[in-house]
């Protein structure tokens, strides 16, 4: 009686794995089997009825198991959704790209250009030669806390670079007239080989800044600093996703009146390429 029992039990087993096997068997391999990558990167750029600066971009869907969107601010590739609304406060021309997820990890990518006539009138950046190109050094005022080098401009890469040793800090400001009650939020695009026990810290303050003396005053929205965790490693993209320090985005200041952004870096070895940064935005929040 066990010896039959065995033999049942076998018979049940081998019915079972041929069953599996024809089960598991694929058709052809290019018929959206689930074995061959069928996604596409192919995307609309539609502005929004009523709504200016307002963009909808929607990618087509097929084979598609997620979307990233970058959208050619410096912020990166983000994820997102098929159907996404995006909001582009300043008037420009912006290369859009799209990469699409399929089976195994296959990936695509495509890139529309779309221009945004006008900037926002409230979230509009506010910062003059933020791009930092050839020029837009007349924009900044410059100045050093202790020994600490200028920053310095490099226009072929569109970018300033800080490069600091010995505990000094260099440091640039910029003034602008904000409205008490106000919401506002400040950025960047930053990018750095890795820093050791340094900072890179934005300031918003009425206080002017003077030369040879340090500036830790007023509202600290966003930094890098790598004794609270971040700047230690490589690291490239908008600072507000980096920040490690600070109170934060969006800020409000008390009274109306004459203000001060200030971007300053210091510290023991901002490293082998210096902190660079490039994008500066102030603007307002709706």
């Amino acid at each position: 009686m066990k010896l039959n029992l065995f033999k049942a039990y076998a018979l049940i087993l081998g019915v079972s794995a041929i069953g599996i096997y024809v089960g598991c068997k694929p058709e052809k391999f290019g018929d959206g089997n689930g074995l061959t990558p069928t996604n596409q990167a192919s995307f609309t750029i539609t502005p929004v009825a009523g709504k200016a600066n307002h963009y909808v971009l929607k990618a087509v869907e097929t084979g598609v198991l997620g979307v990233k969107w970058d959208l050619g601010d410096g912020g990166g590739s983000n994820p997102g959704t098929a159907v996404d609304s995006v909001f582009i406060p300043d008037a420009g021309t912006y290369n859009i790209t799209l990469t699409t997820l399929g089976i195994g990890g296959a990936t695509k990518t495509a890139t529309l250009p779309v221009t945004v006539p006008t900037s926002d009138p409230v979230s509009g950046n506010q910062v003059l030669g933020g791009k930092m190109g050839a020029g837009d050094d007349a924009y900044w005022t410059h100045f050093i806390v202790g020994s600490g080098n200028n920053m310095v401009i490099d226009p072929s890469k569109g970018v300033m670079v800080a490069n600091e040793t010995g505990y000094q800090a260099g440091a640039i400001y910029q003034a602008f007239n904000l409205t008490a009650g106000k919401k506002y939020m400040v950025d960047m695009v930053v990018s750095g080989s890795g820093a050791t026990n340094s900072w890179f810290e934005v300031w918003v303050d009425t206080k002017k800044p003077v030369n040879g003396q340090d500036y830790n005053t007023g509202t600290k929205p966003i930094s890098l600093n790598t004794f609270a965790g971040c700047g230690k490693s490589p690291f490239n993209g908008k600072l507000s996703a980096l920040s490690c320090s600070g109170s934060g985005n969006p800020f409000t200041v008390i009274t109306t009146g004459n203000y001060y952004l200030v971007i300053k870096c210091g510290g023991q070895d901002t490293g082998l390429t210096g902190i660079s940064f490039t994008n500066v935005t102030l603007r307002g929040v709706n």
